[in-house]
């Protein structure tokens, strides 16, 4: 069940995000699926994965999450990301910068029930990419 379970990540991350294809969304994604994350807070249902995908995806067209390492036990998986993309739509209120960020870092706790994706869990390092945006400055240490 571990391999099943990481293939169906695999696929989510792989169709959804990185190619777009929403229709993926009614063939894995759960009626009753809940997604968190620091930024955008608790979403939930079939409509929510769509508009999360479509958010991310309208903010930087060309995303792309590697994924690096995934670990599955029981009806849980995680998988460990590294995401880049060119920011050309608005994000959190910020409007395309046109600037191109790579290696963020993410994790995700994804539980899987009856073969769909019924939770996601995301935390990805939100500062750092807004850092590489030029949205956030980068602190400068100061000479002692």
């Amino acid at each position: 069940m571990s391999e099943a379970n990481k293939s169906l990540v695999r696929r989510w991350i792989e169709e959804a995000i990185n190619k777009g294809n929403l229709s993926i969304v009614d063939e894995i994604v759960a009626n009753d699926y809940v997604y968190r994350e620091p930024t955008v807070g608790e979403r939930r249902g079939k409509a929510a994965a769509r508009e999360l995908v479509t958010m991310y995806r309208n903010a930087f067209p060309d995303i792309k999450l590697t994924i690096e390492e995934q670990i599955a036990e029981g009806d849980k998986v995680v998988t460990r990301t590294s995401g880049s993309g060119t920011h050309r739509g608005e994000l959190f209120g910020t409007g395309p910068t046109g600037r191109r960020v790579s290696a963020v870092p993410g994790i995700c706790v994804t539980r899987i029930a009856n073969g769909e994706v019924v939770e996601d869990t995301w935390v990805y390092d939100t500062l750092g990419m807004l850092r590489q945006l030029g949205v956030v400055p980068v602190p400068v240490a100061k000479a002692a």
